[in-house]
């Protein structure tokens, strides 16, 4: 697995190949009450939406984790996962034979989206790279064979680049989507070989680097 605190990629909201100037001013952190997302745009409009309208009471209700990526006052990027569960016949055959055969725990990356000013940044990576934080974390404290991310078509390549590769897990559609997403995995093991020693998420503030 490339480690995407350091390597470029294109798709849809995380963006394509790295410009001039990287992340190392924003920091992550959990979406606040007073935050305002009115003027949030990442040329995807089903992200902008789910965004705009849903993002918030998620937050607030703990539905899912709602991370985002801060510059100054503005808020330039966002992730939003949850535990979920997957059967081990869903997952690749390397994976599942060391697995039991009954529902097992992921961390469930459900959208990830940079502003239209700030892709080509490394932002998508530094969300990216939090989120599979947080899946190291979460093993640590409940159990997690890995990630699965509800990616749009476009956004395959993206996340194939650091190794995800697609499932056929069962799931509805999202809400705030309009149209089908795709279902990729990435083994806990592969996490954490790539990340390296310590893990967390953004449930206090974290300065990029």
């Amino acid at each position: 697995m490339r480690d995407p605190g350091r390597e470029a990629g294109g798709g849809h909201g995380p963006g394509g190949p790295e410009k001039p100037g990287g992340p190392s001013a924003v920091v992550l952190r959990r979406l606040e009450a007073h935050d305002d997302r009115s003027g949030f745009s990442c040329g995807q409009p089903d992200l902008d939406r789910y965004f705009h309208r849903f993002a918030g009471q998620h937050a607030r209700r703990r539905v899912s984790r709602v991370c985002v990526a801060v510059l100054g006052r503005e808020i330039i990027g966002y992730s939003v996962s949850a535990p979920g569960q997957v059967e081990a016949t869903e997952l690749p055959a390397q994976v599942a034979r060391r697995l039991p055969k009954y529902p097992l725990p992921v961390l469930r990356l459900a959208r990830l989206a940079v502003a239209l000013a700030h892709q080509g940044h490394g932002i998508g990576r530094l969300l990216l790279r939090n989120v599979l934080r947080e899946a190291v974390a979460l093993r640590d404290r409940h159990g997690c064979v890995g990630v699965v991310v509800d990616a749009k078509s476009e956004a395959v390549g993206y996340y194939a680049a650091f190794g995800f590769r697609r499932v056929e897990v069962v799931a509805g559609q999202i809400q705030g989507e309009t149209g089908a997403t795709i279902q990729l995995f990435l083994p806990i093991k592969t996490i954490e070989r790539a990340l390296g020693p310590g893990a967390g998420g953004c449930a206090s503030p974290l300065k990029a680097t």
